[in-house]
């Protein structure tokens, strides 16, 4: 189980980072990078059953540069919905590997419509709404974490 922060702290865009993304990784911050186009993110982990239930319902605000990264124990088929999601979000659909395969923009607060995800499914990045579209980020751009294993991650976490 991954050890995620108590508190969501803002942080700046950044252009054009290099691939080799960060040199150490850690639990409460993601890289997401798209083309030449970066950015780094705060993040809380959901990492268990109720914590992944739990989301980001009944949070009236979030910062601008933060977000929850949801993680499965292994891939698998997901939907998400916003009950009880007062905020519009931005839904990134990860793959093992860490390339994103899906990006749903501006879930609606409150609505219970599925928000299919996709089959292979190993983690999902919620962000503000309309973020990872002025950011640039889309399908195919890069994640990096440690929930990622470096074996395998296309952009893997330095030691």
């Amino acid at each position: 189980m991954l050890r995620k922060s108590k508190y969501i702290v803002s942080v700046a865009f950044i252009l054009a980072l290099p691939t080799q993304g960060f040199a150490n990784c850690a639990v409460d911050r993601v890289l997401v990078q798209s083309g030449k186009n970066s950015a780094s993110f705060a993040i809380e982990v959901a990492d268990t059953e109720a914590e992944r239930n739990k989301g980001l319902m009944f949070r009236e605000t979030m910062p601008k540069f933060s977000g929850m990264l949801f993680v499965y124990e292994a891939p698998q088929t997901a939907s998400f919905w916003m009950r009880n999601t007062l905020i519009p979000l931005d839904m990134l659909f990860i793959n093992e590997v860490g390339v994103v395969t899906k990006v749903h923009s501006n879930a609606v607060p409150l609505d219970e419509t599925p928000i299919f995800g996709g089959n292979d499914v190993f983690a999902v990045l919620e962000l503000n709404g309309g973020l990872a579209q002025n950011l640039g980020l889309k399908e195919g751009a890069l994640l990096q974490h440690p929930a990622f294993d470096p074996a395998i991650a296309a952009l893997p976490c330095k030691k």
